[in-house]
């Protein structure tokens, strides 16, 4: 009895003829926990993309990035990312807290590779991790469901020619981005934001 697969996999499965390959690979390939090679992998990655949905399935993918190994696996069972500031709008973050099921993938594009996890995720706003990210806002902590590595055929090959400057790093100014000082956001941004002070 498959956990991976529904009735909407199967339909499409039996039409093109793949679902004992799907049932293969589902038996070879598809775990519940992380092993060296998954957290190795991630350890190397400066970016992934994060699918959630919200309470009434509305979707939402967002792209997170930072120095590499900013996703790191701490065990098994767990996947740790900080959240850093960003527009304020927390689609992705506020839909985590009305659904915790997420799906991340990660794509290295000058090795090709791709992995993929799926699981639930919870905010964790005292986490002890928070003290390794400089400016992270919260920790999120995932628990994967099903762990499994892709074809990487159709990943175009691309070479990464340098790291954001806006990454927040331990004894480094942050500068603010720009979009922060324009009239945009004139007037409407938090409080605390370094983008009201005039010198930053």
């Amino acid at each position: 009895m498959s956990t991976v697969y529904h009735e909407g996999n199967r339909e499409l499965q039996d039409q093109f003829d793949t679902r004992r390959l799907a049932d293969r690979l589902e038996e070879r390939i598809v775990r519940d926990a992380f092993v060296e090679d998954d957290a190795d992998f991630i350890a190397a990655l400066d970016m992934f993309f994060l699918a959630t949905t919200d309470a009434d399935g509305h979707p939402n993918c967002s792209y997170k990035g930072g120095d590499p190994g900013f996703a790191q696996v701490l065990d098994a069972h767990t996947l740790v990312f900080p959240n850093y500031d960003g527009n304020g709008m927390y689609l992705s973050m506020g839909n985590l807290l009305v659904n915790p099921h997420v799906g991340i993938l990660f794509i290295d594009f000058e090795y090709p590779q791709r992995l993929r996890v799926n699981g639930t995720a919870r905010i964790e706003r005292d986490d002890p991790m928070l003290a390794e990210y400089p400016e992270a806002q919260f920790i999120v902590r995932v628990t994967p469901l099903e762990v499994f590595t892709n074809c990487p055929r159709y990943v175009h090959k691309y070479e990464r020619v340098g790291l954001s400057p806006f990454v927040p790093r331990e004894s480094v100014p942050t500068p603010v981005p720009g979009w922060k000082r324009s009239e945009l956001a004139a007037g409407f941004l938090p409080s605390n934001d370094p983008a009201r002070l005039p010198n930053t």
